[in-house]
């Protein structure tokens, strides 16, 4: 039986009136808690948690996030500004932050360009669905401790110099410094609307990180279609935080060509996906090299070519 079929069968199956497939995932997930970490690397346990990811995936309850953190994944950080600089024309280049949620990546992308490459021009678009979220990024200011609005210590992964750089302010509120915010502009919109490229144009580099993995499959497949279309030919989109099966599925039916520049490293750059794995729906699978296609499963950078980019947004949805 296949993990799909299985799935099915335990999700409807009943036992005295209830399922008990919750039972099984809360039993697995504190028996894994208890392994040692080695032991959870080793190919029958890998196996295991396959199977428990997919029922995860394929049955949990899926709602959008606005949790995020400042300096999340600097190897795909220092990726992003690599390619800002190859990217750059007549001195500027331009990107799009889509799902950007309150800002904390949008201002860790432009403090990241900015410190590695201050001749550069950087103009970017910041896009989110939430009015409240557009406005706090904005705003620009960030209270220390634990987010209200993001229910997560926003500054957690910064040091006290990363700290100092990005923000004015000693007290219980930081304001991003005007040289981080300079060049960006917040706007309202969907990343799955195949009218808004009309609106903000394509750009150089596309980031759309951490929101589609909330999105069911199929709504995730057509969403991330649209996302291709706002990268212009040659640029480069940046997505993680997705179902790897849908990335894998679009990037290879649409001919992205996988960046392999510190592919790993971005994998396991962001430990809330990686340490979530198996028992969240958005948690991310340990990289496993005897897959024949891991170079572009595992990638979350990707060149879109002239063709790719005009591509049928509905694809195979």
């Amino acid at each position: 039986m296949t993990v799909e079929g299985f799935s099915r069968s335990l999700a409807r199956a009943r036992i005295l009136g209830k399922s008990p497939l919750r039972a099984q995932l809360r039993l697995g997930e504190g028996i894994w808690n208890r392994l040692p970490r080695w032991a959870t690397r080793l190919g029958p346990f890998r196996a295991y948690g396959r199977l428990m990811n997919a029922l995860v995936r394929m049955h949990g309850d899926r709602r959008q996030f606005f949790g995020t953190y400042f300096l999340r994944n600097r190897p795909q950080l220092r990726v992003i500004s690599r390619l800002a600089d190859l990217r750059r024309h007549d001195g500027a280049t331009s990107l799009a932050v889509l799902g950007c949620s309150l800002g904390a990546e949008v201002y860790s992308i432009a403090w990241s360009i900015r410190s590695a490459h201050p001749e550069l021009k950087v103009r970017m678009h910041a896009v989110d669905i939430s009015e409240e979220a557009l406005a706090i990024g904005r705003e620009g200011a960030y209270s220390l401790g634990i987010s209200d609005f993001a229910m997560e210590p926003l500054f957690e992964r910064m040091t006290d110099g990363e700290r100092s750089d990005m923000f004015d302010g000693e007290g219980p509120e930081l304001r991003v410094k005007p040289w981080v915010i300079d060049g960006i502009e917040w706007r309202l919109g969907d990343a799955g609307d195949p009218q808004l490229v009309n609106e903000l144009g394509r750009h150089d580099i596309v980031v759309a990180n951490d929101f589609l993995c909330h999105m069911h499959p199929a709504d995730a497949e057509r969403c991330l279609r649209n996302i291709g279309r706002f990268v212009q030919p040659g640029g480069y989109l940046v997505v993680s935080g997705v179902d790897l099966d849908v990335r894998t599925k679009v990037a290879s039916s649409l001919g992205w060509i996988a960046v392999q520049d510190s592919l790993e490293d971005i994998h396991d750059g962001d430990r809330s996906l990686r340490q979530s794995w198996p028992w969240r729906y958005w948690g991310l699978e340990p990289l496993d090299t005897s897959r024949p296609d891991w170079s572009v499963r595992y990638a979350s950078v990707f060149q879109i070519d002239a063709t790719s980019s005009e591509s049928d947004v509905r694809g195979g949805a």
